[in-house]
């Protein structure tokens, strides 16, 4: 089961990394909620997420330009699993390029056929060294 956890998460990294925004958004159910740092309120579904993001890169011409995991864990609980893990991503905007050193646990929960898909994801500053 962590095996196939680890998978799910690295397909959902890979995705972010490559900027393939179809596969990256379809690893998430569609009611997932989304808490990150770099915004004000909790994202309610992957529609509003995927909304957000296009917002993004119309006004800011946002793109990730890279993306690597490191420190995984993941803890499995039936079929629900907490993957955690160190993220470096460097992201581009009309303003220049910005590297962020984050931490983030994505919660799965196995879903119809044995897929696990993302149900909410916190996204976090990580600590200063």
């Amino acid at each position: 089961m962590t095996e196939e956890v680890l998978r799910a998460a690295d397909e959902l990294v890979a995705a972010f990394a490559e900027g393939r925004l179809d596969d990256y958004f379809a690893a998430f159910d569609p009611d997932a909620t989304f808490v990150f740092h770099t915004t004000p309120e909790r994202i309610a579904s992957t529609a509003d997420y995927r909304a957000l993001w296009e917002r993004w890169v119309a006004e800011d011409g946002f793109r990730i330009v890279d993306c690597v995991s490191s420190g995984q864990v993941v803890q499995c609980f039936g079929d629900t699993a907490v993957f955690s893990h160190d993220v470096a991503t460097t992201v581009s905007t009309r303003a220049g390029t910005e590297s962020l050193s984050e931490r983030e646990t994505i919660v799965f929960h196995r879903a119809g056929q044995g897929r696990w898909l993302a149900v909410h994801e916190h996204l976090s500053p990580a600590a200063a060294a």
